[in-house]
């Protein structure tokens, strides 16, 4: 079995030669590697031919169009039976592909992902960040997975699909933002089958601080809307839950005002993270900003959702995404 990895890129050279790097060390190599500059000002060629002796590796430069496209583009150009998809901000483990081999020998699948993890060396806003995409406490409980309240969408940070599947389907939309999961609706909606590998994890860096994560969560809560716009019986009382979370927590600090003792509430939730963070990493630093962290996400996720029903209940927009400038950040 031979794999096309596809990695869209833009403004991180740093990140593709870390990326690249750990690829060079897996077990498995029969894979081609397709490096896609999406109009970067800051290029990445010299690093891609860094690599050129040690992976099988092709570079491409085109108009800036966001993720989707990209991603398209480079599907274009690979041989290889199955795709998979990594963003440039990912660190793939050694026996990656050892554990996707055996789990597509014991039961193959159209299209599958894998979660992501939280490497050591990563700083303590990236393994809060972290903390808060799997958490039960967060929106990570939600996300899909082995127990999940929904099917499994595979993520584009982590994505491999069927070469002859994601033809099929015509690949990732022009969506700015949520393309991934809108490919996965269309894949499901034509047949094909996902599944979690739950061992087959990588390490993603996620946003570097606070402000971009914000930016980042509040667009993935417009693009639920824009989703369920697309894909009619979509959304489920799940994905309503950050936005609940906000009207609450809202409403409660206001009733603090006039009677303190109801911002227990807001407090134990907090205390929360913090204990079952502080389990996890052993680091009491990552934890304490996991707080942050937790808030940050569904604050701007439930933020972004109620934006974008105002914008289309109210003003009847199609919503399609705030901080459009920042789409890889």
């Amino acid at each position: 079995m031979r794999f096309s990895l596809i990695i869209p890129v833009y403004n991180r050279p740093q990140e593709v030669d870390e990326l690249l790097a750990s690829l060079t060390l897996c077990n498995y190599s029969n894979f081609e590697v397709i490096v896609v500059e999406d109009g970067s000002d800051i290029s990445c060629r010299d690093v891609v031919e860094k690599y050129s002796r040690n992976l099988n590796i092709r570079y491409y430069v085109k108009d800036n169009s966001g993720p989707g496209p990209t991603r398209n583009f480079g599907a274009e150009r690979v041989s290889g039976d199955y795709l998979i998809f990594f963003d440039s901000d990912c660190l793939i483990p050694e026996n990656f592909f050892d554990v996707v081999l055996s789990e597509m020998q014991h039961q193959p699948v159209d299209f599958f992902g894998g979660p992501d993890a939280t490497h050591p060396n990563f700083s303590p806003v990236q393994k809060a960040i972290g903390y808060t995409m799997t958490s039960f406490f967060t929106t990570g409980g939600i996300r899909g997975g082995r127990v999940s309240l929904e099917r499994f969408a595979p993520r584009s940070f982590n994505m491999g699909i069927l070469a002859s599947a994601f033809r099929q389907v015509g690949g990732f939309s022009n969506m700015r933002f949520g393309e991934d999961v809108d490919l996965s609706l269309r894949l499901f909606e034509n047949g094909f089958k996902s599944r979690l590998f739950p061992k087959a994890y990588v390490y993603h860096k996620r946003r570097s601080d606070f402000r971009k994560f914000f930016k980042q969560v509040f667009n993935s809560g417009m693009a639920r809307i824009n989703l369920s716009l697309n894909h009619p019986g979509t959304l489920k009382l799940v994905h309503l839950l950050p936005s609940v979370f906000v009207l609450f927590m809202t409403t409660i600090v206001g009733i603090s005002f006039i009677s303190p003792l109801f911002l227990i509430i807001p407090l134990l939730y907090s205390l929360s993270i913090l204990i079952d963070s502080l389990v996890k990493s052993k680091n009491f630093e990552v934890a304490l900003l996991s707080i942050v962290a937790a808030w940050v996400q569904l604050y701007g996720y439930g933020l972004g959702f109620i934006y974008a029903l105002w914008l289309w209940l109210i003003y009847g927009q199609k919503p399609q995404g705030a901080f459009m400038k920042s789409f890889y950040h």
